[in-house]
């Protein structure tokens, strides 16, 4: 009599629960989930279609599309020196907030010059967690810098985690 109940109960309880063998909570061991993963790098073309030019708003484009994480990278498009391209572009990173807000390339470092943006672009990887990354264009004694909008910063958080399940 008691095998007949527990039979019974069973088969009820697999009616009444359809979904008790897909694992849905009603089963032993409970479904086990992949843990987080990290979300991948991105690669972002600075400036978008727009690439790397005099005049266009890069401090905007970055407020925009950040935020930006670590092993994220940066590609600098823009055309090497030619008989049609009279002014060049470069890429400086700053130091500091205050020689990045004077344009003082003087203390600056020249991460590449008027050819590396030709082709696929120069890629500039965001290495370092909580960094703050000041970028400018170095030419015309920094009048692409002051002027043209060709500056902008950004801060490289901890790369965010996915949850999956």
């Amino acid at each position: 009599m008691v095998l007949v109940v527990i039979a019974s109960v069973t088969i009820g309880a697999s009616v009444a629960y359809p979904g008790w063998n897909n694992n849905n909570g009603y089963a032993w061991p409970p479904k086990q989930y992949d843990g987080p993963t990290e979300v991948p790098p991105k690669k972002v073309v600075v400036g978008g279609s727009e690439n790397w030019h005099f005049g266009f708003d890069y401090s905007a484009w970055a407020h925009k599309n950040g935020p930006f994480y670590v092993n994220d990278t940066l590609v600098f498009k823009y055309d090497p020196p030619s008989d049609k391209n009279t002014h060049p572009h470069s890429v400086y990173v700053f130091q500091t907030f205050w020689s990045y807000m004077r344009c003082d390339l003087k203390r600056a470092t020249m991460v590449a010059n008027v050819s590396d943006g030709a082709g696929d672009g120069f890629e500039f990887t965001l290495s370092q967690k909580w960094k703050f990354y000041f970028f400018a264009c170095g030419e015309s004694g920094g009048l692409h810098c002051s002027t043209g909008k060709m500056r902008f910063s950004v801060v490289s958080l901890p790369r965010p985690w996915k949850w999956h399940g």
